[in-house]
């Protein structure tokens, strides 16, 4: 069975809230963000990376590195409420973004936009999922199953994406055929370093469409990982922007 399994497994995570009732307009969009990692370079190179800036900085590996945690200076990260502390902090992470092998896709949906363009309106989480799912396949082309790791987010929220990522896998995506991928949901609490290499580079990829020509090192970074087509174009292929 083990012989089935793909080279590679995928971390996704967001930035902002799908809903569209009520849009925040400091940052009206979804952001969700797959990061590809290939499982030789997972376990030799990223793992040991995270683990070693905990051990470091922490003193303990059981920190979970959260992003809306680290920018507000909560918690755990509380200490970086010092300028320097927080600059220096913020850079080696940047570094082992830098340093981490990976490919990223990602869909941005521009809610606003979205919601003057369609009366028939569409969870953006699911919007998200099928751009980044039918991206996935085009990328890895591979038939052995890769395992898609979600964090949890609540039981309807999570009934309700893993039957529309069953649907999307049975067919109903752009290529009209089967997707093999697995869906994993992992606890809120779970120590996973894609999962937190994820988190980490969704937000810089949200700011950078709302404020393009604002300095934004991480999305930089982050720019170099993209998916992109033969012609080393991303837009639409390793970034989608939506509509």
């Amino acid at each position: 069975m083990n012989g089935s399994f793909s080279d590679y497994i995928v971390y996704v995570d967001e930035s902002g809230d799908h809903g569209l009732n009520s849009i925040d307009p400091s940052y009206p969009i979804f952001v969700l963000v797959f990061c590809i990692f290939k499982k030789q370079d997972y376990v030799q190179s990223v793992v040991p990376l995270i683990q070693a800036f905990k051990l470091k900085h922490f003193g303990h590996d059981q920190i979970i590195l959260h992003e809306t945690d680290i920018r507000r200076d909560r918690g755990s990260f509380a200490f970086l409420k010092s300028r320097q502390l927080k600059f220096d902090f913020l850079n080696e992470l940047t570094l082992i973004i830098q340093q981490s092998p990976f490919t990223s896709i990602s869909s941005v949906i521009d809610k606003q936009r979205y919601r003057q363009k369609h009366h028939m309106v569409e969870n953006p989480y699911h919007i998200g999922l099928r751009f980044g799912l039918e991206r996935i396949f085009y990328c890895l082309r591979q038939s052995s199953l890769t395992h898609i790791v979600v964090e949890q987010r609540g039981k309807v929220e999570d009934d309700e994406l893993e039957l529309e990522f069953r649907r999307i896998c049975a067919g109903d995506n752009y290529l009209h055929k089967p997707l093999p991928f697995q869906l994993v949901f992992a606890d809120k609490k779970s120590n996973s370093a894609g999962l937190q290499l994820a988190d980490l580079v969704a937000r810089p990829i949200g700011l950078h469409y709302l404020r393009p020509e604002q300095s934004n090192r991480a999305f930089e970074i982050v720019n170099e990982k993209f998916y992109t087509n033969n012609r080393g174009d991303k837009h639409g292929y390793g970034l989608k922007c939506y509509p």
